[in-house]
C-alpha cells in the first residue's frame, strides 16, 4: 500500500505503527517523525507563518476563510506520480489541513480517502485504532501495535494522574492562540483536567474560540499556557513574552505536544502536570 498523508498526526500514528515504510508522500507540515522529512511534499499552507506575528496570520486566515479560498496549495503533479492507493487528512479545523472534500475535487486523487476528526483524547485512540485496523491488511500484526500504541498513552497519562492527585485543581489559561487570544478547546481542556487543572475559559471537546486578555483577567487564572497552535516553545515564548499578559506564564511546544491529535498528547498531560504542580511524573 502507498500513503500519502496531508495530517501531521496521522503521519506520526502511521510511523508509531511501524509502518512509516508505507508512506510515499507528506504535507509540508507533517514533520515528525525526522524519517519522514525526506519524502515528497505534496500540499503546502499559503501562509507563511515564520514571516508574519500572530496578529497578521490571523488576520491572512480570516480573509481567506471569509473568501472561501483553500489555506493550502496542493502539487497534484507530485500527487499523480506518487499514486498513492491511501490519502489521510482530516475535516476537522480548514486552518489544519487540506479537508476531504478538497481532496474529492482533485483529479490525481482517485484512491481511498481517511478523514481523522478527533475531538477528544478518547477519540484520538480511537483514530490509532481505526489507522491500525485498516492498515492490518497490509501489514498483519498493525492491530496489536494500535493497542499497545493506545495502551501506552493511558500509562502515561495515569502516571501524570497519580502524581498530582490531591493536590487540587490549578486554575489556568490556555493560550491556543496569542493575539488575539484564542480560549482552548478539543482534546486540550481534558489535557488539562487529567494533569490536575482547570482551564478557566477552555471548552472540552468544541472548537477554541477568540477571546481577550479583558477576558481572560476576569476568569482568575494563576497561570497562562502559551501554546500556540502549530508553534514550538521558542517562538510561543518569544510572542508570549512580547505580550503584557494578565497573569505569570509558561511556554510550551504546542506543535508537538498540544495542536495535534497523535500519541505525543500523552506526554503533554506529562508535561502540565509538572508544570502546574512541579511534581516529576514518569512515562
Amino acid at each position: 500500500m502507498r500513503i500519502v498523508s496531508l495530517l501531521p498526526s496521522a503521519t506520526e500514528i502511521v510511523a508509531a505503527l511501524g509502518l512509516a515504510d508505507l508512506l510515499v508522500g507528506r504535507s509540508a507540515e507533517c514533520d515528525f517523525p525526522a524519517e519522514v522529512l525526506t519524502l515528497p511534499v505534496v500540499t503546502a499552507a499559503r501562509v507563511d507563518t515564520s514571516q508574519l506575528d500572530e496578529r497578521r496570520i490571523d488576520q491572512a486566515v480570516r480573509a481567506a476563510v471569509i473568501e472561501g479560498r483553500s489555506l493550502y496549495a496542493v502539487d497534484e503533479q507530485v500527487l499523480a506520480a506518487l499514486e498513492p492507493d491511501l490519502i489521510i487528512t482530516q475535516d476537522l479545523c480548514r486552518v489544519c489541513a487540506v479537508s476531504s472534500g478538497e481532496v474529492a475535487e482533485l483529479r490525481s486523487a482517485d484512491c481511498e480517502v481517511i478523514s481523522l476528526d478527533p475531538r477528544t483524547i478518547g477519540e484520538v485512540e480511537a483514530s490509532i485504532r481505526l489507522l491500525a485496523d485498516r492498515l492490518d491488511v497490509c501489514r498483519s500484526g498493525s492491530c496489536e501495535r494500535g493497542v499497545d500504541l493506545v495502551a501506552g498513552m493511558r500509562r502515561t497519562i495515569v502516571s501524570a494522574m497519580d502524581a498530582v492527585v490531591g493536590r487540587g485543581q490549578r486554575p489556568v489559561f490556555v493560550a491556543e492562540w496569542l493575539d488575539p487570544p484564542f480560549a482552548s478547546g478539543h482534546w486540550v481542556p481534558e489535557m488539562v483536567d487529567l494533569a490536575g487543572g482547570r482551564d478557566v475559559l477552555g471548552r472540552p471537546g468544541e472548537p477554541s474560540y477568540p477571546t481577550t486578555w479583558e477576558a481572560v483577567a476576569e476568569a482568575g487564572p494563576e497561570l497562562i499556557i502559551a501554546a500556540p497552535c502549530g508553534f514550538d516553545r521558542e517562538r510561543a515564548e518569544a510572542d508570549a513574552s512580547a505580550i503584557d499578559l494578565p497573569a505569570p506564564h509558561v511556554a510550551v511546544d504546542a506543535n508537538a505536544y498540544f495542536s495535534r491529535p497523535s500519541p505525543r498528547i500523552a506526554d503533554g498531560v506529562r508535561q502540565l502536570a509538572e508544570i502546574m504542580h512541579g511534581v516529576p511524573a514518569s512515562a
